[in-house]
Formats: C-alpha cells, structure tokens, sequence
C-alpha cells in the first residue's frame, strides 16, 4: 500500500461541546487501516502538517491532524515568521495537558467509528506537537509514538504542574524521540535526561540525535531544513509504524 492513492477531507469531531476541526488523509482502499494521529508545529495544521499527514496515508495509514488551537484560535494556521512564531508560542502557552489529551482521545474515538479503521494507533508530532506527542504517548490506545524535537519535555508541561518527563511511566507502547544537536531550545542534557527517563522505566525506545541539525529539520518549509536528518528520521518513523501497527 505504500505510496499509494489517497483521499483527503476536513472533519469535526466531537468533543463534548466541542468541535474540533481536523485534516482526515485515507489511503484508497477497503483497508482496514491503522490509524495515526499528527500532531502541529505552535502554526497551526498548516500545508507542512497537512502534507505529513498525506504523506503517512500514502503509507498506508489513515492519518488525522486535529487542531490543537480549537479552542484559543479556530481556524488557525501561520507561517514561519518571527511574527508567526510569538502568535503560535502565545496559543501554545493557552493550552493544557488535560485538554490536550481529551482533545487527542477523541481524535483516537473518531478514527474508531470509521469502518476502514482497525484498532492499531500511534501518533506523531513536531515542535510544540512532539511534546503533546510524548504526553499522547500515555494513552493506552497508543501503540506508537514519534516525537521531534519536543521542546520542554523535561521542565514543564502544557498548562502547568509537573514536567512532562514525570508521566514517563505511563507510555503505553514505544516512543521514537528525534533531536536536532544544534537545537538551542533542546539542550543535550535534557535529551540525555528523556533518554535516561526511558531506559530507566524500561520503555521501548530509540532516541535520535542528528549532528548539524537545528529545530524544525524536518520542515522543508523552514529555513532549517535538513534534508539528511530529515530522511533518515522519516525511515526510522517508517519503521516504527510498519513494526507496531
């Protein structure tokens, strides 16, 4: 199925009272499908997440990317400006983990009621979404986790209370973290802490660390782009799903 057809759509899905806007990406076929879920950059799910998840669903998953701002900015996405970046820091600093989660659960309860969707998930995020992704990585239903460079994982947590790192006990299957060494807002030793964190919980796990790379590498649409880190993580994150979902 890999590299396959593919069919996209703008969802809701329902959260209690709310709606939360998503970007649904299918492969064509009866399936049934694991499901993943992408998780945004502080930009909103802009075109860089909407081809991510595209990119997962060729894969062979069916891939959705909820807005993680529904309820501080509808509608929002931006670019890479340093305009843009202190608007999204802003939206993120409104969030909380307990929202997030809720908000990613019922990602996980709507891909559930798709007929083409079997019960096999794992999520992946960038930026501010690859902290959420290693807070998503908690849920029983997760399976999979792939976060890049997920600032803050190791000294706060969405909203306040304890860091992130505390819930590492509670992953639920096995984490993927990727880390760009000339990332200012990552230092080395927060990344020797998670990977410590890890391995001291007996998670299944790999960290990647990427020599020369910045934040964002991943993103062919910022100015640190590294096509060779970027590659390589996309295997890995390739991998990961093939073998766990």
């Amino acid at each position: 199925m890999a590299n396959g057809e593919i069919r996209t759509d703008r969802v809701k899905i329902s959260h209690g009272d709310l709606q939360i806007a998503a970007y649904l990406a299918t492969p064509v076929g009866e399936g049934p499908f694991p499901g993943v879920i992408v998780l945004q950059e502080i930009f909103g799910v802009n075109s860089h997440i909407r081809d991510v998840t595209e990119r997962i669903a060729k894969e062979g998953y069916v891939a959705i990317a909820p807005a993680l701002y529904q309820r501080q900015a509808p509608g929002f996405e931006t670019g890479y400006t340093p305009e843009d970046i202190e608007i999204g820091r802003n939206y993120a600093q409104q969030a909380t983990a307990a929202e997030l989660l809720g908000d990613i659960q019922a990602a996980l309860d709507y891909l559930k009621s798709l007929p083409n969707v079997k019960n096999s998930f794992g999520c992946i995020g960038f930026c501010f979404g690859g902290h959420v992704a290693y807070l998503a990585s908690t849920l029983p239903d997760i399976k999979a986790t792939a976060s890049f460079y997920g600032a803050g994982v190791t000294i706060r947590t969405p909203g306040g209370g304890e860091p992130t790192i505390s819930r590492t006990p509670e992953i639920a299957g096995t984490l993927y973290a990727f880390f760009g060494m000339e990332d200012a807002s990552i230092p080395a030793e927060q990344v020797d802490q998670i990977e410590a964190e890890l391995e001291k919980h007996q998670i299944p796990h790999r960290v990647f660390r990427y020599d020369k790379a910045d934040h964002g590498f991943f993103c062919n649409q910022r100015s640190s782009y590294n096509p060779d880190a970027a590659e390589s993580a996309w295997k890995e994150v390739k991998q990961l799903f093939e073998q766990k979902l």
